[in-house]
């Protein structure tokens, strides 16, 4: 597509990325989404769950505020701030979309559970359902689609934010857009914004079908 970007910038020698592959840039840029997604899950519905539960409900406001305040500052500012603790590299763009990717993570757990009628619960407790196996087998099951709802807006939020890295030393699809901004290539610029804003579709499109077959399957337990 060499052609293509040509007329973008007819007068530039060179108009298609080429200090690393796209492919690497591509698998270094979902690596960090993923690591910092997971860790996000981990905490956020970790987190949640233990608000809604009698001995951590207490807890609740400021698990909902701390989740809040991550997305309050900046990535950029994350950033400035972690680079001096955790040097350049991948590490500190890892801890700036973990802290902006809680907020959706946490509210749509705690919607999620919190919307599960009572008398679900009640039921399961009449049948001498423990409280762990009604967590398991009642409320997460109900509450899948809402707390996936969640994920899906936390993971394609941080795809395109992981780009910043690309500032930090993180080398990911984010490499091209600095580059044809401190080269002045906008060829750059769009092949980088083309390849981030088609994996950020790729995967809402596939969270958007997980979604829809946890809605249209029934919950057993």
């Amino acid at each position: 597509m060499e052609w293509l970007f040509r007329l973008l910038e007819p007068d530039k020698r060179q108009v298609i990325y080429a200090r690393a592959s796209f492919f690497a840039l591509l698998m270094q840029h979902v690596l960090v989404v993923g690591i910092a997604s997971l860790l996000a899950v981990i905490i956020g519905v970790g987190a949640a769950i233990a608000v809604t539960r009698p001995a951590g409900r207490d807890f609740l406001p400021l698990v909902s505020q701390l989740a809040s305040i991550g997305q309050t500052f900046p990535p950029v500012a994350v950033l400035a701030l972690a680079v001096p603790v955790l040097g350049f590299g991948t590490l500190p763009i890892i801890v700036a979309l973990l802290l902006y990717g809680l907020l959706p993570i946490v509210r749509n757990t705690l919607a999620g559970i919190g919307g599960i009628e009572p008398e679900m619960r009640e039921a399961a407790r009449a049948m001498g359902i423990t409280p762990g196996q009604i967590l398991r087998q009642v409320e997460l099951p109900l509450a899948a689609p809402v707390i996936l709802a969640g994920i899906r807006t936390s993971v394609t939020i941080n795809i395109a934010t992981a780009a910043l890295g690309a500032t930090v030393g993180a080398s990911n699809l984010g490499d091209p857009i600095i580059s044809g901004i401190v080269n002045g290539n906008t060829a750059y610029i769009v092949q980088g914004a083309l390849l981030i804003g088609l994996l950020a579709l790729t995967v809402d499109s596939a969270f958007e079908r997980l979604v829809r077959q946890r809605q249209l399957t029934p919950a057993h337990g």
